[in-house]
């Protein structure tokens, strides 16, 4: 089955065909019969339930629609199954996949997830609008209900802290939102203190978005009861997804705020979360299921937002209230639930069929834009595949002339010993630590300890041939013998990241990452793992299935190194991600982030 076009008209034009279909006057192009209606706008479950579409929409929702069958009508029984609106992804970013747009929906249609809220900042920190604008085309030819953010942070703070490919201000902003309706607001505004503090940039983009009367979505990581998560929502910041307790989604819907509870692949935030809703019994309406960053592999082995709604329900939320937060709650947040998020008259047909208990969340069938394009877990659809232009194919501006030398951290004493500050990975979240550790000097440089669980990370600007480089320590990474690995994914900058127990190590994984004009690369003494992302230093060309094995391959040479983290890559990605507490490199120094804001700190104890 080839399909060129997967069209979501406006409902102003498809009334006549809509109201003429729920007479029977019209045939319907597709019609479910007898199936368990998932009511999610009244919270209920309806049996012996039928729907029938004309085109993309729906034109009738009741016992019997057999009044709308013609002889061309394809007939779909439902009995003994669930019919689900399809699920929506609140919160994600699909280049953490390493996928393109594409092949993300190849992985995550035979799943039920049939659209999402994607903020695509960080091609946008490599290349700009252009690469915002690339991703939207490619989503675009989609069965994908693919809404685009227009990304608020690049750079993620400011040039004086990272450097990054691009910059996006005020006005790009409001040029990116003239784009069309499936350009739905502005990306999580990361620079949370830039708010608070008023800078002139933050303000001018989320005055721009309001004006073109879309959503800004929110990143605060300040406490739940800081003093200034209220300013920050006087700004007109309506959802925010950096929950980790059952407390700050409490304390964001107090205050007029839709909550996201996040379970990607590294970061596990749900089962805590979710307790606002099992142990204080806040209404729900306001709270929303996302994924945030979530890896091919992660797709393949545990699933999207199936998985998430699943572990939901595990953790004590009844099977119905979970799918409103993965369906009409994430719609009515964007202000598209006249178009998503529920099976009723006049919405876009995406919906799901599934086998089995509810609470297993097992998809047998999805139905996209009116469609059937994927059945059992494999697509029975297909598009035409998206070019991505040579810009955005050679990113990395670096020669591959890195040496060992360049990973010597040279200290402020010639021999002894002395207190460096440490970035503390922590597993399963976001945030690191910042520690204090003592390390060796010898001959004017630190020595690693093959006891201490210390690494080097290195941060080598790749944009602009800046020179810009930086070398600082973490722990936390579990290297025991030694190994390095090197990747253009170092969010949100994407710089060139490199972390390592050995110099020339480090400096043969990262000439690596440079030939390979992106991707990712780890070295051992027994040889190397290679995971090419040449899409803009991110994304990978190949299918969603060869990435996966590609993303599994890493991980298990991580693995093999000592580094036993949960999604390892995933969390040694977020080192440079200089907004997330507490301790962060970027190619400028180590940069902290704390109760009074975001600043350059040095390596060696004053």
């Amino acid at each position: 089955m080839r399909i060129k076009q997967f069209a979501r008209p406006a409902l102003a034009d498809c009334v006549k065909e809509l109201v003429a279909t729920a007479r029977g006057d019209l045939k319907a192009s597709l019609v479910i019969q007898n199936g368990c209606l998932v009511n999610v706008v009244s919270g209920e479950i309806l049996q012996g339930m039928s729907v029938a579409v004309q085109g993309s929409r729906i034109a009738y929702v009741g016992k019997d629609a057999s009044h709308t069958i013609g002889p061309d009508t394809e007939v779909i029984d439902a009995s003994g199954q669930y019919i689900a609106p399809g699920l929506l992804d609140g919160h994600c970013h699909i280049e953490s996949t390493q996928l393109t747009v594409a092949e993300f929906a190849r992985a995550v249609l035979p799943l039920g997830t049939t659209g999402g809220f994607f903020d695509a900042h960080e091609i946008s920190n490599v290349l700009g609008l252009n690469g915002l604008k690339y991703m939207l085309e490619e989503a675009r030819t989609t069965p994908l209900a693919a809404y685009m953010q227009a990304p608020s942070c690049v750079p993620s703070t400011s040039p004086e802290l990272e450097t990054t490919g691009a910059y996006i201000g005020a006005e790009e902003v409001a040029e990116a939102l003239s784009w069309g309706n499936d350009m739905i607001g502005l990306g999580e505004v990361m620079n949370f203190p830039g708010v608070v503090y008023g800078e002139e940039k933050m303000i001018g983009e989320i005055e721009a978005t309001l004006r073109a009367g879309k959503a800004v979505d929110g990143h605060f990581t300040w406490a739940a009861d800081d003093w200034r998560l209220p300013v920050y929502a006087a700004a007109g910041v309506t959802g925010d997804h950096e929950c980790v307790t059952k407390e700050d989604v409490q304390e964001r819907i107090r205050l007029g705020m839709y909550a996201k509870m996040r379970q990607g692949s590294a970061w596990h935030d749900v089962a805590e979360t979710i307790k606002v809703s099992t142990e204080l019994g806040l209404d729900t309406r306001r709270m929303m299921l996302v994924t945030d960053d979530r890896s091919s592999e992660s797709l393949l082995n545990e699933g999207h937002m199936n998985y998430v709604v699943r572990l939901a329900i595990s953790q004590g939320v009844k099977p119905v209230t979970a799918f409103q937060m993965a369906t009409i709650n994430t719609a009515e947040r964007f202000g598209v639930q006249r178009d998503v998020g529920s099976i009723t008259p006049g919405s876009i047909a995406d919906i799901i069929l599934l086998d089995g208990r509810l609470a297993d969340v097992n998809v047998h069938t999805t139905i996209a834009a009116g469609q059937v394009v994927a059945r059992e877990g494999k697509m029975a659809a297909s598009w035409d595949k998206y070019q991505y232009p040579q810009e955005a194919l050679g990113t990395v501006q670096l020669e591959a002339d890195i040496q060992a030398d360049h990973f010597v951290i040279k200290t402020p004493v010639h021999e002894g010993e002395l207190k460096a500050r440490i970035i503390q990975v922590t597993e399963n979240h976001v945030e690191t630590k910042e520690v204090f550790k003592t390390v060796r000097a010898e001959s004017g440089q630190v020595i690693l300890s093959q006891d201490q669980d210390v690494c080097k990370i290195a941060v080598i600007e790749r944009h602009h041939r800046t020179g810009n480089k930086a070398v600082a320590l973490v722990s936390g990474v579990g290297f025991n013998r030694p190994a390095a690995i090197a990747m253009t994914v170092a969010h949100d900058s994407h710089n060139l990241m490199v972390i390592g127990t050995d110099d020339h190590l480090m400096a043969e994984a990262a000439n690596q990452v440079v030939n390979m004009q992106g991707g990712v690369a780890v070295v051992t003494n027994e040889g190397m793992t290679e995971f090419p992302l040449p899409i803009a230093g991110l994304m990978s060309p190949e299918p969603f299935e060869i990435v996966a094995s590609q993303s599994e391959a890493i991980s298990q040479a991580l693995k093999a190194s000592g580094c036993c983290l949960n999604n390892a890559f995933m969390t040694l990605s977020l080192l440079a991600l200089v907004v997330i507490p507490e301790l962060r490199l970027s190619d400028k120094g180590l940069v902290r982030i704390s109760a009074n804001g975001i600043e350059l700190v040095p390596l060696f104890e004053q």
